[in-house]
Formats: C-alpha cells, structure tokens, sequence
C-alpha cells in the first residue's frame, strides 16, 4: 500500500452519522447481536438514528416507546447496562418491548449531551442469551459510546452556528415593518429546521397566532394604529419566544414560533397568550408538535388548523354570552351582536 492510499484509509469519517454506522459494523462484527443501534429520546418517543440489523427488521428512522424499552430501565439505573441473560433481570423481563420481540440478551450504555443531559442510547439485542463473560466489555462500549457523543457534541455545535447563519442570511427573508422573518424566511427556515429533525432526532413544534380586532383597527382607526398593533405584538410574541427560536409574521395579523430542540409547545403557546394580553391584545392561537413519522410542514397545517378551531370556539362562545344576555334582559341585540363579534374576534 502506498503512502497516500494509507493516508486515504485512514481519513475520518464525514460526519456523526457515518461514524455511527462504522461504530455499530464493528461492534457487529466483535461481539454478534443480531441488532445494534444507535436511538434518540424525544419524550415518550424512541428513534432509531442508526441500525445494523440481521434480524430484527429495524431500520433508520423507525420509531418506539421510550417507556417500553430496556434503555428507559437502564438509565433509571434499575438495569444492567450488560445483561447476558435478560430474562434474570426482572426490570427487563417485565418490559413491555420483550413481550412485542424476542429479547435473550441486552446491552446499552446511555448518550449524553454536553449539559448532562441525555441524547439517546447505544444498544444491542439478541434474541439468545450470550456468555457472562460479555459484562467485561462495558469499558470498551462505554468508550465509544462517549466517543461518539463527542463526535455528535461538535456536530450541533457546528449545526447551531449554521442556524443562527441561516437566520441572519437575507435581509429579503425579513419583514420591513416588525423586523421578524417573513414567509419567504419561514418556509426556507422550516425546511432546514425539518432536514435537521429527520437526521438528528430533535424535537420541535410549531405556534400559529392570528391577533383579534386588526381589522377593525384599521377600518375605524387607520392603518398606522393597525402597524402599531402589529409591531407591539410583535415584540411581545418575540420577548414570549426562547433565544435560537424562529419568530415570522407571515402576513397581516398573522404570526408564527417554530420551536427548536423543544417538545414544550403547549407551555410555549400559554406564554404568548399570556404576553399578548397583558399589553391588551387578543388572538387565537394553535400548537403541535412534529411527529417522528411526520414532518415540520404537517405540523404547521395541524398548527394553523388548531389556530382556527380556537377561533372559532372563542367566537361561539361570544356569541353563546351575548345571546344569554339577550333572552336575560328581552334586548334586541341582533345587529351589536354582529358588530361584536366582527370586531371581538377576527
């Protein structure tokens, strides 16, 4: 082999998700285990990131129950990371997963991120128990599972300084009057923060608000106290909103928060509520998270839909009260009725 061929074998590999693969062919390759993978946690969700697989029918992308795993178990400590025969550890005999799939014998070592935080897990299953002599090759898998975080660690880091490039690239992606992201800048945007889901796992979810009375602002007060309105909602969503989160007015009154690295949509969407009305302003607003198996742009339409339901709520319910008003008083309130709810919640 010449000098540069064994300059070539050595190369490094391209990125976490190359290494990932690498790392399980060899552990494959060393110890058996019809499965190995490489997972991501995302709260009750278990993604599979890596797979080397003969037998289990497993593959990237698929998607199990945290709580059902032995990896869940492992990590609470009520496990092994090692167990030549899982069936002699109760916590893993009465996991669900080993009723769905034969389990004989276990090892996992969590993935951690740089906070302490866990990312995932390292794992192999078999459907025979193995020899005892296994537990002695936890330092070597415990190390690269580390290497592997370490590798990953650089990885996001990397990824979050590409982010944050891709949010300051284009003043074109900036709406002129609220200086938050426009249409054009949250589409561009979503379909990053969606490649980055699908290959890394993380959790995301996205906020829909539509602001109550712009309309009837701008009918009866003019267009500059309906920009008024629009920048100082703005500002409230965007004060409401976490650092490294995507914050658009996508036209008029209406708004949206993609949240990075969260499955908190519902706290997120409480908070936004709370800040609009506490400078006086009203909207409707809808979350979802995205799926595992789904994508960030079918959790926009479930957002957008959910935004409309709640408007749709608030309006029956103005007009449940003002009606109830109505037959407790015998007023005529046909046409202020009309009028309310036009101007109340739109």
């Amino acid at each position: 082999m010449g000098y540069k061929n064994m300059l070539n074998s050595f190369r490094p590999f391209d990125d976490f998700h190359v290494s990932a693969r690498e790392v399980l062919r060899y552990l494959h390759g060393r110890f058996g285990f019809a499965l190995w993978m490489v997972t991501r946690t995302s709260g009750d969700d278990w993604i599979v990131l890596q797979a080397e697989d003969h037998g289990y029918n497993v593959q990237p992308g698929d998607v199990f129950k945290w709580t059902d795993s032995f990896c869940s178990r492992m990590v609470e400590g009520l496990g092994p990371c090692i167990a030549p025969d899982a069936n002699e550890v109760p916590e893993y005999a009465s996991a669900p997963i080993g009723q769905q799939v034969p389990i004989g014998a276990y090892i996992g070592v969590p993935m951690v991120n740089r906070d302490g935080t866990l990312f995932g897990t390292l794992c192999a299953i078999d459907p025979a128990p193995q020899s005892q002599e296994l537990v002695k090759e936890l330092p070597k898998i415990e190390l690269l599972s580390r290497m592997l975080g370490a590798v990953l660690a650089n990885e996001l880091r990397a990824e979050a300084e590409m982010r944050r490039a891709e949010q300051a690239e284009q003043q074109a992606e900036i709406d002129s009057l609220t200086s938050l992201f426009n249409r054009r800048g949250w589409e561009r945007l979503l379909l990053a923060e969606e490649a980055r889901c699908a290959r890394y796992g993380h959790p995301a979810a996205v906020i829909c608000i539509d602001l109550d009375g712009f309309k009837h602002i701008n009918d009866t007060l003019g267009h500059s106290k309906g920009d008024e309105m629009l920048v100082t909602a703005s500002n409230a969503i965007l004060s409401a909103s976490r650092e490294g989160d995507v914050v658009a007015r996508l036209g008029g009154d209406e708004f949206a928060v993609l949240t990075i690295n969260s499955n908190q949509a519902e706290a997120c969407a409480e908070r936004l509520e709370v800040a609009l009305s506490a400078i006086g302003i009203k909207g409707s607003v809808g979350a979802a998270h995205r799926h595992a198996s789904k994508t960030l742009k079918d959790a926009y339409v479930e957002a957008d839909q959910r935004m409309y339901q709640h408007k749709r709520e608030r309006r029956a319910a103005l007009q449940e009260a003002v009606l109830t008003l109505q037959l407790d008083h015998g007023l005529q309130l046909d046409h202020k009725l009309s009028v309310a709810i036009s101007q109340q919640v739109v």
